[in-house]
């Protein structure tokens, strides 16, 4: 007995697993999201440049250190300077929904090294 969530899928069977779905479903999410970034290796490698694009408020509430503060209401006038800085752009907020926006924007402004970090507090785990 198979079964399967995503057509043709035929790498999981029920014995193999109790959740059968589960590598479907990985790959479900990976077809959505795109593979995992390393994030750390973007900065430390790349020096890639993390902009938060929380409110002021929420910033000062806690963020990563070095990161720069530029609230998504405010974002599209400060491309013009991420494009001049040349490097990679890790754009976070406080769950990851404005940070998809600003990526769009970045990716549609040319700039092709535009990454959602996603959360502030996720991202900063990761680039430990």
């Amino acid at each position: 007995l198979r079964f399967s969530c995503l057509p043709n899928c035929n790498s999981v069977s029920a014995e193999s697993t109790k959740d059968p779905n589960s590598h479907c479903m990985s790959s479900l999410f990976g077809a959505m999201f795109g593979p995992g970034t390393d994030f750390k290796a973007l900065v430390t490698e790349k020096d890639a440049m993390i902009v938060d694009v929380r409110t002021p408020q929420e910033y000062q509430q806690g963020h990563i250190a070095g990161s720069k503060n530029l609230p998504l209401n405010e974002f599209e006038k400060h491309i013009p300077e991420l494009q001049a800085a040349g490097v990679p752009i890790i754009a976070c907020c406080a769950s990851g929904m404005r940070s998809g926006s600003a990526t769009r924007s970045l990716k549609a402004a040319g700039i092709t090294e535009a990454y959602n970090g996603g959360g502030w507090a996720s991202l900063q785990r990761a680039l430990k």
